[in-house]
């Protein structure tokens, strides 16, 4: 159901019905690429079958899918072709074209070849958890999750997203854990890691079925290499990387978690699907969020900042007497 997750915290005054998204979304379906398009993206039905609802509601739990299709256009083809139009402009007309014609010629050649190319799709899911205030995106990148966050935003009016921030660095949690090897109460620590120096070097040790307990990778923390990626497990019921930009990654729940699933037919195995892995990281998700120290309140941090008190001005000082002038009447004492 879920590979990757970057986590988002909803605002709370954002209360929609699930008839309301379902209307919102109904606005961007899915079309497939037309001849000259390069990429399409709209909502699909979360199950797979035509007709079916946008959204999901599983336990509590609202499930979407935005669908993606991109022409597959290698940039070596359209350079080939444009260089072709090129050579022939100049044999016609005895010159190279300049760069405005040659940018003319690219776009050109583009919409010639685009008719031809593959299409390739691919389905990102998108898990709201309303009680929790909370939603997830599948996306394996930060790139990919900010345009649909964006998407999200402009369909669906009054929701204000922001990332899920730890109060400590998950870096600098992640250090700790593989010094001590005391990761948090739940978690065990698994056998794959990536350390990466923060110089110029940039330099890059990763290790993977190797036990980390060794002295050798104290060695490279103590040495100024940073964990970028480290693999987790919960409870024994899911493993996980966790990375440096809180990204759950390579999500893969174990075997007990199925444990008592029995088999049907392709709608009552999507509900089981998606109660369990909501569930399953419905619980995780706050777990790991206490080992790093706790959410960052942005909320708190503002209003504590707002209530400071302004530093106080310096007080104003008396005017220093005007001179007397050498024919003024002495006073009495002088």
């Amino acid at each position: 159901m879920f590979k990757n997750l970057m986590v988002y915290r909803v605002g709370l005054d954002w209360q929609p019905t699930v008839e309301q998204i379902e209307d919102s979304l109904a606005k961007t379906t899915f079309v497939e690429t037309g001849a000259t398009q390069q990429q399409s993206m709209g909502w699909a039905p979360p199950r797979g079958i035509e007709h079916a609802p946008l959204i999901e509601d599983i336990g509590g739990h609202w499930l979407l899918k935005l669908m993606i299709e991109q022409r597959v256009l290698p940039s070596s083809v359209v350079k080939r072709r444009t260089d072709e139009m090129a050579e022939r402009i100049e044999a016609e007309t005895g010159r190279k074209p300049g760069k405005k014609q040659t940018k003319d010629l690219k776009e050109q050649a583009t919409l010639e070849l685009l008719p031809m190319a593959f299409t390739k799709q691919s389905a990102i899911r998108v898990w709201i958890a309303p009680a929790q205030h909370l939603l997830m995106i599948d996306a394996g990148s930060a790139g990919r999750a900010e345009e649909v966050v964006t998407l999200l935003i402009k369909e669906l009016p009054g929701l204000n997203l922001h990332l899920i921030q730890t109060a400590e660095a998950p870096a600098s949690c992640m250090a700790a854990w593989l010094m001590d090897g005391v990761p948090p109460e739940g978690f065990t620590i698994d056998r794959e890691c990536e350390l990466k120096s923060v110089d110029e070097m940039k330099s890059v040790v990763r290790y993977a079925r190797h036990s980390l307990d060794i002295e050798e990778v104290r060695q490279h923390l103590t040495g100024g290499k940073s964990p970028t990626r480290l693999a987790m497990s919960w409870r024994d019921r899911v493993s996980f990387m966790l990375t440096d930009t809180l990204q759950i990654k390579k999500i893969s729940f174990l075997d007990v978690v199925f444990e008592g699933r029995e088999s049907g037919d392709k709608d009552e195995a999507f509900d089981a699907d998606a109660a369990i892995a909501t569930g399953e990281l419905c619980k995780l998700i706050p777990e790991l969020i206490d080992g790093l120290g706790g959410e960052h309140d942005f909320l708190a941090a503002g209003a504590a900042l707002a209530e400071r008190p302004s530093t106080p001005s310096a007080p104003e000082q008396e005017p220093e007497p005007e001179p007397k002038s050498a024919d003024a009447e002495p006073a009495p004492w002088d």
